[in-house]
């Protein structure tokens, strides 16, 4: 298999495991509660991240990050993000909004070609720009309709677009600009855990001994999905990753129509049309360009 080919397979991969294992995993895991998943998922993201740092001999390389003041600024602000953007995932997961959440992923790369615009002067096509009109009109004609903004799409796409463009700021490895990500926000879950310790509604402990176990999978669920679309990336490029990304929206609506049956009525339909006219458009200007 050619490099490029196995590029491709690690995308999807990739691309797949974030559309389908993730969503099914925190889904089945909805009764611990949102707010202790995602503390699970910042401290088990820390502790394998702080295992592969080690396997792989990256501690020096983390110490040169650290020492400059830019990268420590960025990181910061990229933590906040991160956070934000799990966070209001896995409660869209937990709360039956699974195919709002989607919209958010559908829209994203779309808005990084806007960040890209406006922060790294990049260039805009005629097809990119109809692509970013029809997506700001989808989002009108959802408020039109609903009466207010399809909040949880627009947080994670703005959450994850905005990520990419401060991680784009400073040039540094992914796993390892996620795990000083973890660290930095590693001491907020801790307080999380003592008040939801203090509470008695802590579902982690030895008296769920399966379900800890379980929950401990949080932090793979996180990096290898991870690894394997920057591997992907590195082998196959940018252009490819860009279009084979929308398998992961696209299974995670097909997720929350289908399996866990989530409302879905003829505007909200409309609305998510336009959004996937904007990817077409968006795809096909990517395959002319590769």
């Amino acid at each position: 298999m050619s490099s490029f080919n196995r590029g491709i397979f690690y995308i999807v991969l990739g691309s797949f495991w974030w559309g389908v294992i993730g969503v099914i995993y925190f889904r089945e895991l909805s009764f611990v509660g949102s707010v202790e998943l995602v503390l699970h998922r910042v401290f088990w993201t820390a502790v394998m991240l702080t295992i592969t740092t080690i396997y792989f001999s990256k501690w020096r390389k983390i110490i040169n990050i650290t020492k400059n003041k830019k990268n420590l600024i960025y990181l910061t602000l990229t933590s906040f993000l991160i956070f934000l953007n799990w966070s209001v995932w896995i409660y869209a997961v937990s709360t039956n909004q699974i195919v709002d959440a989607s919209f958010g992923y559908f829209i994203m790369p779309i808005l990084s070609v806007l960040f890209g615009y406006l922060f790294f002067n990049e260039n805009l096509n005629r097809l990119r720009i109809f692509s970013i009109i029809l997506t700001f009109f989808s989002v009108l004609y959802l408020f039109y309709f609903y009466k207010n903004f399809p909040l949880i799409g627009l947080v994670v796409g703005f959450s994850w677009s905005l990520y990419n463009v401060f991680r784009k700021k400073i040039n540094i490895e992914v796993d390892l600009g996620l795990f000083i990500e973890s660290l930095l926000i590693l001491p907020f879950a801790l307080i999380g855990f003592y008040f939801i310790y203090e509470s008695g509604n802590m579902n982690f402990g030895i008296n769920s001994i399966k379900l800890s176990i379980i929950l401990t999978i949080a932090g793979p669920m996180t990096v290898i999905p991870l690894f394997l679309f920057v591997k992907g990336i590195h082998l196959a490029g940018l252009g490819p990753s860009g279009m084979l990304f929308f398998i992961t929206p696209t299974f995670q609506f097909i997720l929350g129509l289908f399996l866990y049956n989530e409302p879905f009525d003829f505007y909200r339909l409309i609305g998510f049309i336009l959004i996937w006219v904007a990817v077409m458009i968006y795809i096909y200007d990517l395959y002319e360009k590769n």
